[in-house]
């Protein structure tokens, strides 16, 4: 986390956030979600600011969770810069089901007229 400009109090806040990221391998997991959310575009100020808003996304794998999410954003018509706005916005949308949460969600907004 310091590597990413954290200090001391947004790596403790990241943490009491999200206990758990202290048992995650650092190699096998966070790593690659960190070189994943760069690979979007996102600057390291926009990472450490998705972590310590968000550091349950660090959990998730990118080929199962970052992919197919920035995926379904181009699906609905974002662009790269949109996408990767969107996600350094409200990094929780990484930590949603697609399946279960975003797209009813979306489908429902689009029954009401909204696009």
């Amino acid at each position: 986390l310091k590597d990413l400009g954290m200090d001391d109090l947004q790596g403790k806040t990241a943490i009491a956030k999200f206990p758990r990221l202290l048992c995650y391998s650092l190699e096998e997991c966070l790593k690659p979600m960190v070189q994943s959310l760069k690979d979007l575009g996102m600057d390291d100020s926009q990472v450490k600011e998705a972590i310590v808003t968000s550091p349950r996304l660090l959990s998730y794998s990118p080929d199962e969770q970052l992919k197919p999410t920035v995926q379904w954003l181009k699906d609905l018509g974002m662009d790269d810069l949109q996408g990767k706005t969107a996600i350094a916005k409200f990094p929780r949308l990484l930590c949603y089901s697609l399946e279960e949460c975003l797209k009813p969600m979306v489908q429902s907004l689009k029954d009401l007229g909204m696009d």
